[in-house]
């Protein structure tokens, strides 16, 4: 049984950075919402209580029943969660003289906490809250405090309970993922969680859910999908057909050569060339919600129609992730997001859904992807969105336009890879944009398109920054894609952050 911590979400924009924290400590964890706590479930080692954009003093904030966890679990409570801990055995929070925001330094230590075993005083930690714990109940003890939080840390005597006010989870907080480990050797965790042990369990699960059932898989190309084909053939073998459906909007060559990936990794593929029948679908469509509707919709019906030509079909396959599942579910219940990987394709084909990576996150996906031994070139893709150049081409579709952005695209890509640059960014690509500029090409006028370049460093794309790229760098791109790119006279780049724009146009 695989030992695991528990994160109950009250709601913070850093819950799921908890959690990649713990998986980088060889721990497995588990988040769910802050009232969905798994009594009974042995395998629960110790329970963090995350933040939450709420006080613990608004009435509609969330305030659970956590008197069974307590003295049942080691237990650590981070911001709102060490609040909560203290409102509900009735100390005060009250609002703070000033809102604490930003770096501060542990002043005062208590050594013989084991909550701060190795970290000492003039630690940097990192501060996020209006309200401030004015009042600990009895048997609540100070262990740390900054100049301005007297109660920067607290432990609960006769019991292994704990809680700091601020975000050991963020990078500023120095000695955050040391605190964190001390809490899962207070934990008594065996930190044996791995790639490795991962696709031992995955696999072994796998072959008893299954057993001799066929499973059809839909690839895009991309790592998530790459990596469950991946698992699910060392699993049940010639039992997994795979789909990959050419949308007319993949980039340059990318068809012939995800393929010949495939054909490496050993999986049945069925190719099918379904240009055609998008770009008719796409005719004259500008809107891009419409768009994404247009290829999601067409995506389906073709996966639908090669499903039926197969026989005895009883599983889907998908590459859904850890964040398509947090994201598309708030812990109110209330939709996010939609993720094309969350549902749609199981309620219209009658089959049940088999996940293997629905508990990883996409920087353990890419662990687990060179474990089995994948080509590092298919594992360290960027992520490349499901409705592909559909969404890089402003305004409406064609064939023409598509050209025009794959010569472009395909130029940018190689030279980020040929300058060192590919791996310094999470995601990079080119825009058509429906604008015509005047140029001057030899002696004479033109007056064609505009490409813009993007490329984004991020962690897991909940924010980004536009990439620092070398100015000699994009000079010799630009130049590039104008005399090689039939059509374009003129490159732009972005240098726009997420928030407020987001990493792709549409």
């Amino acid at each position: 049984m695989q030992e695991k911590i528990i994160i109950l979400d009250f709601g913070s924009q850093t819950t799921q950075l908890i959690g990649r924290r713990i998986r980088d400590l060889n721990v497995y964890c588990e988040i769910v919402p802050y009232n969905k706590f798994p009594y009974g479930d042995e395998s629960v080692k110790g329970v963090i209580l995350s933040g939450s954009p709420f006080s613990v003093n608004d009435a509609d904030a969330f305030k659970p029943d956590i008197s069974k966890i307590r003295g049942s679990y080691p237990v650590l409570g981070i911001c709102y969660g060490a609040q909560y801990l203290a409102y509900s055995s009735g100390g005060k929070v009250e609002k703070g003289n000033s809102r604490e925001y930003g770096r501060a330094h542990l002043k005062t230590i208590d050594a013989s906490a084991a909550l701060y075993d190795g970290i000492e005083a003039g630690s940097q930690v990192w501060m996020s809250h209006g309200d401030t714990i004015t009042q600990l109940p009895e048997n609540f003890e100070i262990i740390a405090s900054t100049e301005d939080v007297s109660v920067a840390a607290y432990r609960i005597n006769g019991e292994q309970t704990w809680a700091v006010q601020y975000h050991p989870e963020v990078f500023h907080s120095t000695d955050g993922i040391k605190l964190l480990g001390n809490f899962l050797n207070i934990c008594k965790m065996k930190r044996d969680w791995s790639p490795a042990s991962f696709i031992d369990t995955t696999v072994a699960e796998l072959k008893e859910q299954l057993g001799d059932d066929k499973v059809i898989l839909a690839l895009s190309g991309g790592v998530d999908s790459s990596v469950t084909a991946v698992l699910l053939n060392r699993a049940i073998g010639k039992n997994l057909t795979c789909v990959f459906v050419d949308h007319g909007l993949l980039r340059k060559n990318e068809f012939e050569n995800v393929l010949k990936d495939y054909e490496h990794l050993g999986l049945n593929v069925i190719g099918v060339d379904a240009k055609d029948r998008f770009y008719k679908a796409l005719a004259g469509v500008t809107d891009p919600e419409q768009k994404r509707k247009i290829i999601g919709k067409g995506f389906i019906d073709v996966f639908d129609e090669e499903a039926h030509k197969l026989k005895d079909i009883k599983w889907l396959g998908q590459g859904t992730i850890y964040p398509d599942i947090i994201e598309s579910l708030s812990i109110t219940g209330h939709v996010i997001k939609s993720h094309h990987n969350v549902g749609g394709l199981p309620e219209k084909m009658n089959l049940k859904l088999v996940e293997p990576l629905r508990l990883l996150f996409k920087d353990e996906v890419r662990r687990v992807g060179l474990e089995l031994g994948m080509r590092e070139h298919l594992i360290q893709r960027h992520p490349f969105p499901g409705p592909g150049l559909g969404i890089r081409i402003l305004g409406d579709i064609t064939p023409e336009k598509v050209e025009i952005i794959q010569n472009a695209d395909d130029i940018y890509i190689k030279m980020l890879r040929e300058y060192g640059l590919y791996n310094e960014v999470w995601q990079a690509g080119a825009i058509l944009l429906p604008i015509r500029s005047v140029g001057v090409m030899g002696d004479e006028r033109t007056y064609e398109n505009t490409v813009a370049l993007r490329a984004v460093t991020s962690k897991d794309a909940m924010t980004a920054d536009w990439a620092h790229l070398p100015y000699e760098f994009l000079a010799k791109v630009s130049n590039e894609i104008i005399n090689k790119v039939k059509g374009v006279n003129r490159v732009v780049y972005d240098i726009s952050s997420k928030p407020p724009a987001t990493i792709e146009w549409e």
